[in-house]
């Protein structure tokens, strides 16, 4: 079992959360300096009408209002899907330490999928990145749900 199973595997229940009110069900969480956690998200597009309510932002906001500033600097954030451009722009922003992610996102993800915007030389912050935790089981939610929405299962 790697160190990250276990926060992924909150990132997983989370995802279950934005899953129950239509929206595809992606769950971040943020990890402490110390590896506590320090904040949870889901995808909430569907329930707050906002296109910014990715799983990965919704636990970064609630991350920096936890610390009071929003460098989140040591922090790590766990999410089940690849973040996409947006998302990696706000981890950038939040000098987030390290990504963790469960599946590729082979349409929209920029960790390394599509585009590689955590790790552009370019910018001015780079974190670690950490690819395919749970990745199988990560996969197989999201799968389950489209084909759901499409009706195949």
């Amino acid at each position: 079992m790697t160190t990250y199973e276990p926060a992924m595997r909150r990132a997983l229940a989370e995802g279950a959360r934005a899953a129950e009110h239509g929206d595809v069900p992606v769950g971040a969480v943020v990890l402490g300096p110390d590896g506590a956690v320090l904040a949870v998200g889901h995808n909430d597009r569907e329930g707050s009408g906002d296109p910014t309510a990715h799983a990965e932002v919704v636990a970064l906001r609630a991350a920096a209002a936890e610390v009071g500033e929003w460098r989140l600097t040591g922090c790590t954030l766990v999410v089940t899907l690849e973040p996409c451009a947006m998302c990696a722009g706000a981890v950038v922003l939040s000098r987030v330490d390290r990504v963790v992610y469960g599946a590729d996102d082979p349409k929209a993800g920029a960790a390394g999928s599509v585009f590689d915007l955590l790790r552009d030389r370019r910018l001015n912050w780079r974190p670690e990145v950490v690819r395919g935790v749970l990745a199988e089981e990560c996969g197989e939610v999201l799968l389950a749900f489209f084909e759901g929405r499409r009706g195949l299962r």
